[in-house]
């Protein structure tokens, strides 16, 4: 599932195609993906124009001037492609099937903007503008990395008195929203922790390590595009590459490269776990 950095990727190359501009049409090709339209959908979007495109962990938030944010979700396999006006034929994505365009934006300059998903886990719903912080999957989200809510001082805060692994401690999305098992490996291994070390026991000097650490990783994924692994790609068809840069992440049994030892993999919480037994203590 794409992570923090692929959405905000994504939110990057709709941003031109799509704000300050108007919606003249939408097309609705199925009732559903992971969950059923909203009720009127092609109504209350079309003519609206989008105010802002922005993002809040793994969702983008795009604001509507009726007073409505239209909440979309990738999913496992949700891709953006955008065609600019004034293209002479429509350029549909090599990495995706047209039976599965299930959305499609026409914006009032002649470009398009189609959501392409073949497993139909994202979904799009509406929200009150002025109740967004009150939408459900996002009331009970914490800060995110790269945020001024977010420090060393936070996260000793939130991780003392947990016995959970640290691993799964950062992948509580109430503690920090938008990381996932990329960068909660990658951040792991740069500030020397193991992942089976209890939260708790990572307050102090380690969190000083720890928090810096999540937020390069975040900022050189974004500016690397994310990561493509499976099915990610921005709305500009590119992938990302910062899974050229895995230290850890999906390298078992590849040398360290800070000690030359074989990268492990455990499994926790039902995800697979990547890391050095003897750089990470």
């Amino acid at each position: 599932m794409p992570e923090l950095p692929e959405v905000e990727t994504v939110r990057r190359g709709l941003t031109p195609a799509m704000q300050g501009k108007r919606i003249a049409r939408l097309d609705v090709n199925r009732p559903d993906l992971r969950f059923p339209f909203p009720d009127r959908f092609r109504e209350r979007v079309e003519g609206a124009r989008i105010t802002h495109m922005g993002r809040r962990a793994k969702f983008l938030v795009t604001e509507l001037s009726t007073g409505e944010a239209l909440i979309m979700h990738l999913g496992m396999s949700g891709r953006f492609t955008v065609n600019d006006a004034g293209t002479a034929a429509f350029h549909h994505d090599p990495g995706t099937n047209p039976a599965h365009d299930h959305v499609v934006f026409h914006m009032q300059d002649g470009t398009t903007v189609t959501y392409n998903d073949p497993r139909r886990f994202g979904f799009m719903e509406l929200w009150p503008l002025e109740d967004l912080t009150k939408y459900p999957r996002v009331a009970h989200l914490g800060p995110e990395p790269l945020s001024n809510h977010f420090n060393a001082a936070y996260l000793d805060q939130e991780l003392r008195g947990k016995t959970a692994p640290i691993k799964a401690a950062l992948l509580d999305q109430s503690v920090i929203a938008g990381l996932g098992n990329i960068y909660v490996c990658e951040a792991l291994f740069r500030s020397g922790i193991s992942p089976r070390r209890k939260a708790q026991s990572v307050v102090g000097k380690r969190n000083e390590r720890l928090a810096p650490a999540i937020n390069d990783v975040i900022a050189e994924a974004i500016a690397a595009g994310g990561s493509s692994i499976s099915d990610f790609a921005s709305a500009s068809g590119e992938l990302g590459y910062f899974q050229k840069q895995f230290s850890v992440y999906d390298r078992e049994g590849a040398p360290c490269d800070s000690c030359g030892r074989p990268i492990k993999r455990l499994v926790q919480s039902g995800r697979s776990t990547f890391f050095c037994s003897n750089c990470q203590r």
